[in-house]
């Protein structure tokens, strides 16, 4: 018998279930307050973006065109670093490398998965002095484009074919004896998360020529900044460098195979958790 005042304790169990059920509701108010915020931090970032990159460029053309390369290849980093500085603070998007024991003390070339924005600032922080393989089209922007005429860069016409090609073969080949690094992008555009497209076969063609190594990059930032997406979704970026593939006198052909299944396969070990599908029940 009770006692009069006695208080019954609850079950374990509904112990359990309730403070599950409170933290469900916890976690669903947080995203609702969240999403709008994250949204005009992400609207916030984009305006950010482009006008700092136009103002650097102003400064850029001006200061660089009385730099030799090496330093003005320093001012391009700067640009990237405060880029995904900003991204950290604003949008709360950082990012992790792994593997930077694989990158040679000389220069080679670097394959990296192209799935976002995020790739063309991280590129310059993450690889030593560089030049890109990017579409001509870019050079036509006023300051940006005369920017990266002043960056070396090796702007084709992706519609050109073998043109293309040979461009990137002639040119990358002087860069490479000058001492960059020729940074690429394989599949030519960016694709979307889980997704991949043939190679390009450029890269290899120029390793096989001119013995230097592929250095395979796989990275996960299409999850948190899709292609063509306002959104920046908040978390790491896991960035993972590839052992170097040994380029020379090999078919270019099995050299595209070799960096595209190295890659590929990375990427289908980076799908972050909230996008990996829910358990079923036991």
């Amino acid at each position: 018998m009770l006692a009069f005042g006695a208080k019954i304790a609850p079950h374990d169990g509904a112990i359990a279930r309730e403070s599950s059920t409170c933290g469900v509701i916890l976690e669903a108010a947080a995203s609702l307050y969240f999403a709008p915020m994250q949204f005009l931090a992400s609207v916030f970032y984009t305006l950010f973006l482009f006008v700092w990159t136009f103002l650097y460029a102003v400064m850029f053309v001006c200061v660089a065109i009385c730099l030799p390369f090496p330093r003005r290849a320093g001012l391009a980093r700067g640009w990237a670093v405060g880029l995904l500085t900003v991204l950290k603070w604003v949008c709360r998007l950082d990012y992790t490398v792994e593997g930077r024991e694989h990158i040679p003390p000389d220069n080679h070339i670097a394959l990296w998965k192209h799935a976002s924005t995020w790739e063309t600032l991280a590129i310059s922080v993450v690889f030593p002095r560089q030049v890109w393989v990017l579409k001509r089209e870019l050079l036509w922007l006023p300051f940006v484009g005369w920017s990266i005429r002043l960056l070396h860069a090796i702007a084709i016409d992706r519609g050109a074919g073998h043109t293309a090609v040979n461009q990137v073969i002639e040119q990358g080949r002087q860069r490479l004896e000058e001492g960059d690094w020729v940074v690429m992008f394989p599949e030519g555009t960016r694709m979307p998360a889980g997704q991949t497209r043939r190679y390009g076969v450029s890269g290899a063609l120029l390793a096989s020529q001119t013995g230097r190594f592929i250095i395979p990059v796989a990275h996960n930032a299409g999850y948190f900044w899709p292609r063509r997406a306002l959104l920046k979704k908040p978390g790491t970026v896991r960035v993972v460098i590839g052992p170097p593939i040994l380029a020379a006198g090999r078919d270019p052909r099995e050299i595209n195979a070799e960096a595209q299944a190295w890659i590929e396969d990375q990427m289908s070990r980076m799908v972050p958790d909230s996008y990996r599908p829910a358990a079923g029940p036991q």
